[in-house]
């Protein structure tokens, strides 16, 4: 097997992007006094700014997001990956946009407005994206610091 030489930063930017854009799932982890420090697979909604996700209220991953807004996600394979270090602001079913609240069902073919289970949305600001695919991109990997995009 010939490994693909490393990419530059436009190339890794491209591909970042379309990940953010196309991928449905990603891992959420938190901390915070109330459950821990959790991991689980959630559905996103990628605007071009910022994520929007979605978990049960009463879940730990939303006790630790109300408790601690810091967030960390990862997109792709471990030979692909992107991890996203953020804030997480929460954001009620009620003050939700109608067109947000569609687009996400639409594309994670699922609606926490239709539950009759409590949900609440968090739209997560990225502070710093970082993507690889083996060691030899582990240089360069930052493409966002302080929020801004890097090139």
């Amino acid at each position: 097997m010939t490994a693909a030489p490393p990419r530059g930063l436009d190339e890794r930017l491209r591909d970042t992007r379309a990940r953010l854009e196309s991928d449905v799932d990603l891992w959420v982890a938190t901390s915070g006094s109330p459950g821990g420090v959790h991991l689980i697979p959630l559905s996103h909604l990628w605007d071009g700014a910022t994520f929007l996700i979605a978990t049960a209220l009463a879940s730990v991953t939303a006790r630790n997001l109300l408790a601690d807004g810091r967030v960390r996600l990862s997109l792709g394979p471990t030979r692909d990956v992107v991890v996203v270090d953020g804030v997480a602001e929460p954001v009620d079913i009620a003050d939700l946009d109608p067109g947000t609240g569609d687009a996400f069902a639409t594309k994670t073919g699922f609606d926490p407005r239709e539950l009759d289970e409590a949900y609440q949305y968090f739209l997560i600001r990225p502070r710093r994206i970082q993507a690889w695919r083996e060691v030899d991109e582990m240089r360069g990997r930052d493409l966002m610091r302080d929020g801004r995009w890097l090139g």
